[in-house]
């Protein structure tokens, strides 16, 4: 197993907080889920993920979940019940067989719209970020809702942060001795201190913190049967399309056939089965890959899993030490800094449309696009393959 601990690496592992984070505050914040469990499972998944597939693997929130959770302000107890559910479905479907059938009936055209319409939804969330417009800064009511300062002259705080890190991106990207994602996350962790985040340390100690099993007690049949219908189902074509057949196939685009090889649809549908199970059951998020996450850690210079050691090294660390109170250490990081991450991580993923040659290839990752934009991710998936086996069997060309 190649594992190196460098200062790529380390960038590349926090290539990906951007998605990582804003979601898990907002989990912990609003819906109540236990902050020791969120960055102790987190962490956990992250290692054992590196462990496994030998090379860098990336850790999100299942993300319709939620967004969903955190706009409906359900009980934690709702939201163990969905990552259960995820979890007996996605284990099934490994176990019997069913992810390498659906691989097998998903045409390229197909993934490459996943890819694009991830990675365009990822560029469009960074970007809402940095103007204080995402649902976890409305219901915060504030942009940047861990700073004490909200504007410098007529210009907003996060404005300012967030133009300031893209700027710095760009400069740094193709420099291979200072990582661009390392110097932003330190310049934007150092500007949130000096901006108010040295507030949240008040009350700071040092302890040994551990998950609870069952923390929020056992679902009943309404909560089983609203994490299925409402949270689960919505959830799953995503995590098909994204998290796994588009995930496999960014691997084989990134590291080769010989490298990806253990990173089989079968095998990240198993991964996240198991890891929904220990959330679940502990109180975390719903936990999932995804190609988008994929493309983040690549693009800032992850290349071994020894950026999972690191990152998933430093979310365990923080859960098991500081339990709720890790909640102010990621509290320094700007949200609008970010979102400046996760605009170059969108930017990333969507280029994998650059191998798209035929026409009808073209117009399905284009109405994937645009129906996703205005429905979402798991309909424009729908809509993929429906196109794609139209122009297959009727032999339209365009």
């Amino acid at each position: 197993m190649r594992l190196h601990f460098d200062r790529h690496e380390l960038a590349g592992s926090l290539g990906d907080m951007g998605t990582l984070l804003p979601l898990a505050l907002g989990l912990i914040l609003i819906n109540g889920l236990d902050a020791t469990a969120v960055f102790v499972t987190c962490g956990l998944f992250y290692v054992l993920s590196g462990l496994y597939f030998r090379i860098t693997v990336p850790v999100q929130p299942m993300k319709m979940i939620s967004a969903y959770a955190i706009v409906s302000a359900l009980e934690p107890l709702q939201i163990s019940a969905a990552g259960l559910w995820m979890s007996a479905i996605l284990i099934v479907l490994a176990l019997l067989g069913g992810i390498n059938w659906i691989r097998q009936l998903v045409p390229q055209p197909t993934v490459r719209g996943v890819q694009l319409t991830t990675g365009v939804l990822l560029f469009n969330q960074g970007l809402r970020f940095i103007l204080g417009e995402t649902k976890f800064q409305q219901l915060q009511h504030s942009a940047e809702p861990f700073l004490s300062v909200s504007a410098i002259g007529p210009l907003p705080i996060g404005i300012i942060l967030g133009v300031g890190a893209i700027i710095v991106i760009f400069l740094l990207l193709s420099n291979r001795r200072t990582p661009a994602a390392l110097v932003v996350v330190g310049l934007g962790a150092i500007a949130g201190l000096c901006l108010g985040g040295w507030r949240l340390f008040n009350d700071f100690h040092v302890g040994i913190h551990l998950p609870r099993f069952l923390p929020y007690g056992i679902p009943d049949a309404s909560i089983w049967i609203l994490g299925l219908t409402t949270l689960a189902l919505p959830q799953l074509p995503m995590t098909l399309g994204n998290a796994i057949i588009a995930q496999a196939d960014l691997t084989r685009s990134y590291f080769g056939e010989a490298e990806a090889r253990r990173s089989s649809p079968k095998a990240l549908a198993l991964s996240m089965g198991l890891a929904n199970l220990v959330t679940g059951l502990l109180g975390g998020m719903p936990l999932c890959h995804g190609a988008g996450g994929l493309a983040a850690h690549y693009r800032f210079g992850a290349r071994s899993a020894g950026s999972n050691l690191m990152i998933g090294g430093v979310l365990l660390a923080l859960g098991l030490l500081l339990g709720d109170r890790a909640v102010a250490v990621f509290g320094l990081l700007p949200l609008s800094v970010l979102g400046a991450l996760l605009c170059f991580a969108g930017a990333q993923l969507a280029l994998m449309i650059l191998d798209v040659n035929r026409r009808t290839d073209l117009f399905v990752v284009i109405a994937m696009l645009a129906v996703s934009l205005v429905t979402n991710l798991a309909v424009g998936f729908a809509v993929g393959l429906i196109v794609t086996y139209f122009f297959k069997f009727t032999k339209v060309e365009i």
